[in-house]
């Protein structure tokens, strides 16, 4: 995987603007849906905006293991945030969750403010793209 950055743009904090990767035989692509603040049992065990980005990061990382791979492999990462002020105000704990869970892989993000996630509970749903390979 190569990072795409052009050699004159100023370098993004804590994500990539683009990521270029060759698909060999044998390597896979994995989707993981949106992911969000609640544990393998479906329940929250925290309405701290910051505790439920971890837990979503832990959902992730989990669901990638099963296919064979780790959070190194993401190339894209989708945020659906409820608050963006909450999330905005988060950045020192939520870098500090990434890093922790994640590591110091930074792919291409985006992030939208929504007006509202299926689970009433939930503050943030995150999507990756990810290539294991072979």
């Amino acid at each position: 995987m190569k990072i795409l950055q052009p050699p004159d743009w100023m370098a993004p904090r804590g994500y990539s603007n683009g990521v270029m990767t060759q698909l060999a035989v044998g390597d896979r692509l994995v989707f993981v849906g949106g992911q969000i603040g609640w544990n393998g049992q479906q329940q929250f065990e925290t309405d701290d905006f910051a505790g439920q980005v971890r837990q979503t990061l832990q959902n992730i990382v989990a669901i990638l293991a099963e296919g064979g791979g780790g959070p190194e492999h993401i190339v894209r990462m989708t945020w659906y945030v409820t608050d963006k002020a909450e999330y905005v105000a988060s950045y020192p704990e939520i870098g500090k969750h990434y890093r922790e869970v994640v590591g110091r892989h930074f792919p291409p993000m985006t992030a939208f403010q929504v007006a509202g996630l299926i689970e009433d509970r939930a503050k943030v749903e995150i999507e990756v793209t990810a290539v294991i390979p072979a």
